[in-house]
């Protein structure tokens, strides 16, 4: 007896379509991050090398593609606290990932007000995200505790709390400059007391 060919939802999708969405990801946060969230479609599907039809296939509204860069960003930032501890001394870990926390906090910026118009529930979009970053954060600071390099009083969640503070404040000509700047008080701040 011959098997049985899978669903063509059961299949799991071809390398260059995946190739495809990230790359049409990638471009979508860059064009966010510079003309907003009402980036043109088709100059982001021209500048990923893609016809506008893949992007429309991948990303059928504007909606989905503003979801997808999201969750893409934060799933890449959680990522990255697992590859900067596998990488770097404690403290300089999680500096790294608060300083790229920044970055996140900016795109988040840039895309919360289309998602909130766009969105029926934008809050169910942002708290997905919230498990895997609060996780992130813990096993940092854990780590840095743990070698001495932080107070064994701090709470992570205060950390993400006072950057979240930072995206409240409209973004200007300075904003990353301060954030990044807040990034270093904070670090000097959980020190252990001497």
């Amino acid at each position: 007896m011959r098997a049985r060919a899978p669903a063509p939802r059961d299949r799991k999708p071809r390398a260059d379509a995946l190739r495809n969405r990230e790359r049409l990801l990638e471009v979508a946060r860059e064009e966010f991050t510079r003309s907003g969230a009402h980036a043109s479609y088709e100059e982001i599907a021209k500048k990923a090398g893609v016809g506008p039809g893949t992007l429309y296939r991948h990303f059928p509204t504007r909606e989905s593609l503003l979801v997808a860069v999201y969750r893409s960003e934060m799933e890449k930032l959680a990522a990255a606290a697992r590859t900067l501890a596998g990488t770097l001394p404690p403290v300089e870990a999680l500096r790294a990932w608060l300083l790229s926390f920044v970055d996140a906090v900016e795109t988040k910026q840039l895309i919360a007000p289309a998602l909130n118009a766009l969105v029926g529930d934008p809050k169910k979009v942002f708290e997905a995200s919230y498990a895997p970053i609060h996780e992130a954060i813990r096993a940092l600071v854990k780590r840095a505790i743990e070698t001495g390099d932080i107070r064994k009083d701090l709470d992570p969640v205060d950390l993400l709390r006072a950057l979240v503070g930072v995206a409240n404040v409209p973004v200007g000509s300075d904003w990353r400059r301060s954030a990044r700047r807040l990034v270093e008080i904070l670090i000097r701040g959980a020190r252990p007391l001497k």
